[in-house]
Parts: structure tokens; C-alpha cells; sequence
């Protein structure tokens, strides 16, 4: 058997501490004391409290590094989450229901729960899903629900991601999460952009896959993606704008101000602001910086444009339900022959032991889960139910 050391670094502004608990949110009643080597590193990442874990041992097998969440108690500090990420794998959340008691780091014989991935859009992040997530993990308690920031996004903006940016790359960045926490999800759920990173995850998938999957695309097509009216929020126009801001800005306001002037939405203005996080400067001055990776997101935006992922669709791998769900006031033109193929795929579909559906939601724009969220969780309830 091997031992090991593992080595912690602990950060956050104004504050040094010498030892911690860590208290795990897949084990609550389980807190470890630890004692912060001399040599730890202290660093502040946006005011928030972080560690980073790494593991030294006498074995002959190959280490591998670990990504989990976990909560950091100390009396000075109060309770903080910190997300212990390796350099290359996704930044995410596991939103658990109180029923389960898994950790990919336990024993391996535990069988993994039922598994939900929740993806966003453009210029989104996995927060937009918080709220929501949550939700489903009270109403379904033996469920957890895995909530991805996507490369050039929230916080897997700063993981160095080789490019080209596309929604092939975005979703094979997610199957090696999920290979890094041994996941093997029931339910992939992408909004927008997200939609055609869940079909893509479906196309490089081996096949045939592990159990059957349920995937929903909200609000997304798998083909050409078509501009909105006139006096409708345009996402490459919004990322264009967007370029001309400077790193840094005094505050939101500004830039709220600006979007709308510029005819931008003010729902989409105070949206937008939610990539912004307080920096502090030299000068003891505060201001805003932006967390995404802005021409990474324009390349990623364009291949959301440019790709084409019908052939999952028309010819769904067996064990595979794609469901489709349109805003009843999206922004996003919904094309008449993209509704007819969707339809003649679903019927295509259930004669060969495949599943296509198209959903409605009323009384929505774009943005579904802030716009009509108890519609949103009546319409996919029953993806999680009988489990």
C-alpha cells in the first residue's frame, strides 16, 4: 500500500491561516483537521476562498490529481466553497440531492447516482444553472445534477484550452470531465449553445453507449442558426460590442448603461454584467474585470452558427431520446422546415427504437430558466422520475 502527503494551499484576501477543516459535501458529517505546510501559498483569486490539493506517494502506479468540491471551515473565515481544480479539466459544481452519499474519490463499489449534466449558452456560465439545479435536486433527492463552465467561460477561462474553440471541442472537454469523475450521465440538458454541445457529446460518444441517455436541447437547432428580428438581441453583435470594452471598468452600471444604449435589452445588459467580478487595484480603488475569454467565445460563437449536427438527430444511436424544446417567444427564428425535419425525425425515430420529441414552452423567450422556470421544470420532471 502507499502513502501519500497531501499538500494544500489555502487563499483568501487579507486573511492567513495555519490549519483548516475541510468538511466534504459528499461526506457532510465527515470533517478532516489539516495543518497548512510552512511553505503553502496564500493567493487570492476574486475575494473568494480556494484550495488547491495535490498528492506526493511511494507507488508504483501512475498519480492522477483530483477535482472535487469541497467546503473550508475555520472561525476567522466563516463557511466558503472552494473547488479544487487540476489544470485541465473543467470547472463544474455537483449539486447533490440529500439522499445521495457518493464521491468519485470513495469506494469504488458505491454505484454512481443517477446523473444530470446542465450546460449553458454564450456568454454563460454554470450559475445560470444554480437555481435551478437545486430545485430538481429537492424534488428528486436521489439524483445529482453536474453544472459545467464551459471552456473560455466563468472559470474554465483561465484554463490555457488549445483551440480551434468549437462546439466539438466544448463537448469533448465535458465527456473527459465525466471520464475524470467516472460519470456516465442519464440526462445531458444544453441551453442554446449548450443544446449543440449535448448533441455533439451524443455524435463522439463511443457507441453503443453504457445505459440510455435523455438529451434536451432548449431552445437551439441542430443545424444553420438563424437571426432574430430586427430590435432582437444578436449574440455575435453582442460579443462585437463587447470586444470594444476595456479588461477592466469602473463598475456594472457602466457597462449596463452602454449595452442599452447600444439597443441591447436590459434584461440582456444585466445578464451580460453577471461575467464581471471585483478586482482591486494598486490604488486601493475597486473596479470590474471580465471572467470570459472573449475571442475564444467569437470562435465558439461561429461554430455554434456554422455546425451541423442533423445526422445525430435523423439517425439517433439506439438508446438515445433527443428532445427539442422552443420558446414560445424566442428570440431565435425557429424556421418552418426546421420544425417539419424535427417532426419527421421524431417519427422516424420511434419506429427504430430511438426517441426525437418537440416540446413548446409558453410564455418564454430565450431564456427559459429565468423566464418561465416552473414550466422549464414541469416539461423536463419527467426525465428524472421512476429512477
Amino acid at each position: 500500500m502507499s502513502t501519500a502527503a497531501l499538500n494544500f494551499s489555502v487563499c483568501r484576501q487579507y486573511t492567513e491561516v495555519s490549519s483548516v477543516q475541510i468538511r466534504s459535501h459528499f461526506r457532510p458529517n465527515s470533517v478532516i483537521n489539516c495543518k497548512l505546510p510552512c511553505n503553502s501559498r496564500l493567493f487570492s483569486q476574486s475575494g473568494t476562498l480556494c484550495i488547491r490539493l495535490s498528492a506526493k506517494g511511494r507507488s508504483r502506479r501512475r498519480s492522477t490529481r483530483s477535482s472535487i468540491q469541497m467546503t473550508l471551515v475555520d472561525e476567522s473565515l466563516g463557511r466558503r466553497d472552494a473547488i479544487l481544480t487540476p489544470s485541465e479539466i473543467l470547472a463544474y459544481d455537483l449539486v447533490q440531492g440529500p439522499l445521495v452519499r457518493w464521491s468519485y474519490i470513495a469506494d469504488r463499489s458505491v454505484p454512481c447516482p443517477p446523473t444530470a449534466v446542465l450546460l449553458h449558452g454564450i456568454l454563460g456560465s454554470r450559475k445560470n444553472w444554480g437555481t435551478f439545479a437545486r430545485r430538481l435536486a429537492k424534488e428528486f433527492p436521489n439524483w445529482q445534477f453536474l453544472l459545467v463552465d464551459l471552456r473560455c467561460h466563468g472559470d474554465s477561462a483561465s484554463i490555457k484550452k488549445r483551440g480551434p474553440h468549437t462546439v466539438a471541442s466544448a463537448a469533448l472537454d465535458v465527456l473527459k470531465l465525466l471520464g475524470h469523475l467516472r460519470v456516465i450521465p442519464r440526462v445531458i440538458i444544453g441551453h442554446s449553445f449548450g443544446g449543440k454541445v449535448a448533441l455533439s457529446m451524443v455524435d463522439q460518444a463511443a457507441k453503443p453507449l453504457a445505459r440510455p441517455v435523455r438529451v434536451w436541447v432548449l431552445d437551439a437547432t441542430p443545424g444553420k442558426v438563424r437571426a432574430g428580428r430586427d430590435g432582437d438581441d444578436h449574440p455575435a453583435e453582442l460579443i462585437s460590442f463587447l470586444n470594444a470594452f476595456p479588461n477592466e471598468v469602473v463598475s456594472k452600471r457602466e457597462v449596463i448603461n452602454a449595452l442599452v444604449r447600444e439597443g441591447f435589452s436590459n434584461d440582456v445588459a444585466q445578464w451580460v454584467v453577471t461575467n464581471l467580478r471585483q478586482t482591486n487595484r494598486s490604488n486601493s480603488s475597486s473596479g470590474f474585470s471580465w471572467i470570459f475569454n472573449l475571442d475564444g467565445i467569437a470562435e465558439m460563437y461561429q461554430s455554434y452558427e456554422d455546425t451541423n449536427l442533423w445526422g445525430v438527430v435523423e439517425d439517433v444511436p439506439r438508446g438515445v431520446h433527443v428532445n427539442f424544446l422552443k420558446a414560445e417567444r424566442s428570440l431565435h427564428r425557429w424556421a418552418l422546415g426546421d420544425l417539419q425535419r424535427i417532426h419527421a425525425a421524431e417519427e422516424q425515430a420511434s419506429q427504430e427504437a430511438g426517441g426525437v420529441e418537440m416540446h413548446v414552452l409558453e410564455d418564454a423567450g430565450h431564456w427559459v430558466h429565468a423566464d418561465n422556470p416552473d414550466g422549464l421544470f414541469k416539461i423536463l420532471s419527467f426525465s428524472f422520475e421512476g429512477v
